[in-house]
């Protein structure tokens, strides 16, 4: 028996348009590009045309990648204090890991948050 379809104005499923987004494919179709930079959504989706320029990601997606930063480094900062790195490895180490950690998952985060906005009918997206 097939689900029931979800009314015009109800809310889009939310997991599998997350883990299109994070392929970098359309929340929507899951054929087309989400991003044609680095942090710039396509206009509309090559495939199936759903537009991507209305989202009102803002900070938030800044914000996720602080909080994930923030509860993947200082566990490790704190367990390697038992290992005995030098502090002047350390004063390098932390910062690039850092700044590359950030790098990777700011892009799926902001598809992350396009997806939700999308999947909710937010900011535009209610069509």
């Amino acid at each position: 028996m097939s689900p029931a379809p979800l009314p015009a104005d109800g809310d889009r499923p939310f997991g599998p348009a997350l883990l299109r987004a994070l392929r970098n494919r359309c929340p929507d179709c899951g054929e087309g590009k989400m991003f044609g930079r680095f942090l710039k959504p396509v206009h509309a989706c090559a495939h199936c045309g759903t537009a991507w320029d209305r989202h009102q990601a803002d900070d938030f997606p800044s914000y996720i990648v602080i909080l994930l930063l923030g509860h993947i480094l200082v566990p490790v900062m704190v367990e390697t204090t038992h290992v005995g790195i030098p502090i002047g490895v350390q004063i390098f180490l932390w910062p690039v890991l850092a700044l590359v950690l950030a790098a990777a998952l700011i892009q799926p985060a902001k598809a992350g948050v396009i997806a939700f906005q999308w999947s909710r009918r937010m900011h535009g997206f209610a069509a």
